[in-house]
C-alpha cells in the first residue's frame, strides 16, 4: 500500500486528490495538511510513502517544506502539485529536491503515474519541462535576470507583479513590511530596474505571472 500525505490549503483540493488516489487500488492518503507547519508536523510524527505538496500556503510556504523535508528526509520522495505554470516553479522545486512536479490541471491518471513512479525512485516531469531541462543543460546561453534571485526574492518578485502591495506579501507570508521592502530593494537591485512597473513589465514578459 502506497500511503500518501496530501498537503494543500484549499480542503475542496485535498478531497479531490483523496478522492482520485481512493480509486486506484494500492494508494491511500493517510495524512492531510492545509499548512507547512502542519505539514511538517504530521510527516515528522507518520511514516508515508509520498508526498503531494502545493507551493503556496499560508504560514510556511511549499518551497520552505520541501527544503525542511528534504534536509531531513532526503529518502522521501515529494511531488509537487501547483497552481503555477511548469515555467513559474519547477526548475527551482526540482533543485531544491522535489521528485517531480505537476500542474493542477493535469488529468488524474498523470497523477497516478507521477506517484507511482517517484515512490520507485524514479523522477516526474512533463515531456515539455524535460525537453527544457535538456535544453538548458546543453546550453551555454546567459541565463534570464530572474535565475540570480534566491528562492524568496523570486517569491516575492512574482506576488509583486501579480497586483500585491509590500503590506499584502508581509501578511501572507508572515514577514515584516520591512523584510519584504528589503527584499524588493534587493530584486530590484539584481535586476537592474526601478519600480515595480518595470518588475510587473518583466515578470510578464518572461511569463512568471499568469
Amino acid at each position: 500500500m502506497i500511503k500518501v500525505v496530501v498537503v494543500d490549503d484549499h480542503a475542496v483540493v485535498r478531497e479531490g486528490l483523496k478522492r482520485i488516489i481512493s480509486e486506484n487500488p494500492g494508494m491511500a492518503v493517510t495524512g492531510e495538511a492545509g499548512d507547512g507547519n502542519e505539514a511538517l508536523k504530521i510527516i515528522q510524527s507518520e511514516s508515508c510513502d509520498v508526498v503531494l505538496l502545493d507551493i503556496t500556503m499560508p504560514n510556511k510556504s511549499g518551497l520552505d517544506v520541501l527544503k525542511q523535508l528534504h534536509t531531513e528526509s532526503p529518502r522521501l520522495p515529494i511531488l509537487v502539485l501547483s497552481m503555477h505554470s511548469e515555467d513559474q516553479y519547477a526548475v527551482r522545486v526540482l533543485r531544491a529536491g522535489a521528485a517531480g512536479y505537476l500542474t493542477k490541471e493535469s488529468a488524474p491518471a498523470k497523477l497516478v503515474q507521477a506517484i507511482r513512479k517517484v515512490v520507485r525512485g524514479g523522477k516526474y516531469v512533463s515531456p515539455t519541462l524535460a525537453e527544457k531541462l535538456v535544453m538548458d543543460l546543453e546550453s551555454n546561453a546567459q541565463k534570464p535576470p530572474h535565475e540570480l534571485l534566491s528562492d524568496r526574492e523570486y517569491q516575492v518578485l512574482c506576488m509583486i507583479a501579480s497586483g500585491k502591495t509590500v503590506s499584502d506579501i508581509g501578511e501572507e507570508l508572515h514577514l515584516s513590511v520591512k523584510t519584504i521592502s528589503t527584499y524588493r530593494v534587493r530584486i530590484l537591485d539584481k535586476l537592474q530596474m526601478k519600480n515595480n512597473a518595470e518588475l510587473t513589465r518583466y515578470a510578464i514578459k518572461q511569463g512568471l505571472v499568469d
